[in-house]
This record gives C-alpha cells, sequence and structure tokens, in this order.
C-alpha cells in the first residue's frame, strides 16, 4: 500500500470525522431554541440567560486549567465583545422572543442567520461582495419579514423584533469569533469569551434567582443544563473541530439544515405545529442561503 493510498484515506478519514461533528454541531445548535421555550416553562428568561452562560463559564474554567491555555492578551478585547454578544445578547433576546413566538417561528426566522454571518463578514473584513450576494441577502431578508407577517394575525410582533436583533448579536459575534481563530484554536475563543464575561454572568445570576427554582419540574431543570452544556459550550467544540477536519466549505452546509432541525424537534419536544406553508418558507430560505453562501465575494 503506497504512502498515497494511506493519505487519501485518512484525508476521507477526516473528512468524514467533520461531517459527523459538524452535523452533531448543528442538532446541538438547532435544539436551542425548543431548549429554551421548554427552559421558560419554569424560569425568566434572563436567568436563562445568565444561568447557562455561568454553566458554560464552569467548563470552560475547568478546561483551560486541564489543558494550561494561556491568554492572549491583544485579544481580550475582542474575546470580551465576542462573549457579550454571544453570551448575552444572542440568547437573551431569543429567550425574550420566545415568549411571544413558538419556537418553530424563530427557527424559520434565524435561518437567514448563514448569510448575516456572511454579510457582517464582508462588512468587518473589507470584502466586496457580488450582486448576486446581496440579491440574495435582500431576498432572504423579505421571505423572513412576509413569513412573520403571514405566521401572525397581527402582523409584525414584538418577539419577532427581538430575534432580529437576537439574530444581528450572534452574526457579528461569530464573525469576531471567526477572526480570533487566526490566533488560537476555536474551543479556546468560546472558553476565554465566557471566562472573561464571568464577572458579569456570576453576578447576573444571583441577582436573577428566585428560591421558587428550587421547586422547578425536570423538563426545564434539564433543558436548562442543555443551555450551558451544549448550546454555549460542547456545540462549538462539535462545530469548530468539524469544520477543521472536513473544511470550512464543504463542512459548513450542514448549517443549512439547521431550520428543518428546530422544526422537528419543536414539534417532538414541545408539541407545535408546523404547517406546510412553514416548511415552504424555511425550505425557500434554505435555498436563498445556500446559493449566497456561494455567490462570489472579491477582497478589497
Amino acid at each position: 500500500m503506497t504512502d498515497q493510498t494511506l493519505t487519501r484515506r485518512r484525508l476521507l478519514s477526516d473528512e468524514t470525522a467533520g461531517f459527523v461533528l459538524g452535523f452533531f454541531g448543528v442538532l446541538t445548535f438547532g435544539a436551542s431554541l425548543p431548549a429554551t421555550s421548554l427552559a421558560l416553562q419554569a424560569y425568566d428568561p434572563w436567568f436563562i440567560t445568565f444561568a447557562r452562560a455561568s454553566i458554560a463559564t464552569l467548563a470552560s474554567i475547568l478546561v483551560l486549567l486541564v489543558r494550561r491555555r494561556p491568554l492572549l492578551r491583544a485579544h481580550a478585547a475582542t474575546l470580551f465583545l465576542a462573549g457579550l454578544l454571544l453570551c448575552f445578547a444572542f440568547p437573551g433576546l431569543m429567550a425574550v422572543a420566545l415568549e411571544q413566538v413558538p419556537a418553530s417561528h424563530g427557527g424559520i426566522v434565524l435561518g437567514i442567520l448563514p448569510l448575516a454571518t456572511a454579510v457582517f463578514a464582508a462588512i468587518i473584513g473589507g470584502e466586496r461582495p457580488s450582486p448576486l450576494f446581496w440579491t440574495c441577502g435582500i431576498a432572504g431578508t423579505i421571505l423572513v419579514v412576509v413569513f412573520a407577517l403571514r405566521d401572525s394575525d397581527t402582523g409584525l410582533v414584538a418577539g419577532d423584533i427581538w430575534l432580529f436583533l437576537a439574530g444581528i448579536s450572534a452574526s457579528l459575534g461569530y464573525v469576531l469569533s471567526g477572526k480570533l481563530t487566526r490566533f488560537m484554536t476555536g474551543w479556546e475563543v468560546i472558553c476565554w469569551a465566557l471566562v472573561l464575561c464571568a464577572p458579569i454572568t456570576f453576578t447576573g445570576t444571583v441577582l436573577t434567582y428566585d428560591s421558587a427554582y428550587l421547586a422547578a419540574p425536570a423538563g426545564p431543570l434539564f433543558a436548562l443544563l442543555y443551555l450551558g452544556l451544549f448550546s454555549m459550550f460542547l456545540g462549538f467544540f462539535f462545530w469548530n473541530i468539524g469544520l477543521a477536519l472536513g473544511g470550512i466549505a464543504r463542512v459548513g452546509q450542514i448549517q443549512l439544515l439547521q431550520p428543518f432541525i428546530t422544526l422537528a424537534l419543536s414539534v417532538a419536544l414541545l408539541g407545535e405545529t408546523v404547517t406546510v406553508e412553514m416548511l415552504a418558507f424555511a425550505l425557500a430560505v434554505v435555498v436563498v442561503v445556500a446559493i449566497g453562501r456561494k455567490a462570489r465575494i472579491a477582497r478589497s
């Protein structure tokens, strides 16, 4: 057996492992909306936000101590800003939104997130996207707005505004995190972002705590633990390692499955109803995002 054959087999194995880990990452993130809705049955949205970050922060401290990874002080400010966006702004706004709209609704609205992330990457990175890219961005936004209007008897509701702001927070946070991966591994980025925000995290958890939470049912409690350990911690491990093994262009396409994962879990865990129209809008958003991700973007 030649070295070339061994190399090909190893690369194929890396690609397969990348797809598997990437899928677990997307599955983890896709469950975040239904898990948040379940946690809201017993907890305040801002307690959920701070408590899930506290759980993830404790896990991050343990991992950083075991791996003995130092903080790159030159990037501390960017790490802190990414932490504010991904640990507080996105989950907090999402939790507030889900008090007013179903998780299945939120999954479709946030289905535009990959393309929104690409928009921020173009703006911050000084790139020059093609007209097709901007066309897809506009078309995706129109689809989401039309869906939000049709899915509510009263037109756009406050929950849609919170989801929009949550999407902006997440997109910007992802771009800042992505820039930091040039200097450290992906799991270090989320760990240090959490640790640097720890004073806010722990203070917020204490201030929003209520003794009534001790009697919370098992379902919301497990949902909260899931949000802390998986959505905010292990999910980034799966996703970032998967991208590294299988390639960003290939594995990144798995993210297009996320709206459908959210819809399926909303039905299975929450008993929500998913209509043919909702599936059609989800598919349309995915198609637009897929085309937009492949559109040419030139460097300035």
